[in-house]
């Protein structure tokens, strides 16, 4: 419980892992997807049905962050600035954007050191 917690009524993938001859069993739990997590943190029910060209939503860059500290163990990424362009990447499939910006945009900020203060915490 005190694992899942940060995931209150959102649907978490468990692994229960046992060993038939001791009997001893292991439990993992994962982190929900990008997408629930974003969607929870912003408060809404569906993503664009038209990512391009609708924009329902803005993520501020703090939130980005958070998201990136919950899923950092699932993610490909080495450090927090990577983590949060991931956590972007998927804003540009969502129809959201970053800060006031496309999430494209945002990424290149990253990478151009604009939120190192805030990402090197």
């Amino acid at each position: 419980n005190k694992k899942s917690a940060d995931f209150a009524g959102m649907k978490v993938p468990i692994k229960v892992i046992i060993d038939r001859d001791t009997k001893d069993f292991e439990i993992e739990i994962g982190t929900p997807p990008t997408t629930a997590l974003i969607m929870q943190e912003l408060g809404i029910e569906k993503a664009s049905h038209e990512p391009g060209l609708d924009i329902i939503n803005d993520l501020p860059i703090e939130t980005a962050l958070k998201i990136a500290r919950m899923k950092f163990d699932s993610l490909l990424s080495n450090d927090y600035k990577a983590a949060v362009k991931e956590v972007m990447g998927t804003c540009v499939s969502m129809g959201l954007s970053v800060d006031g910006k496309d999430p494209r945009e945002a990424q290149k900020d990253v990478d151009a050191g604009k939120y190192d203060d805030i990402l090197l915490e």
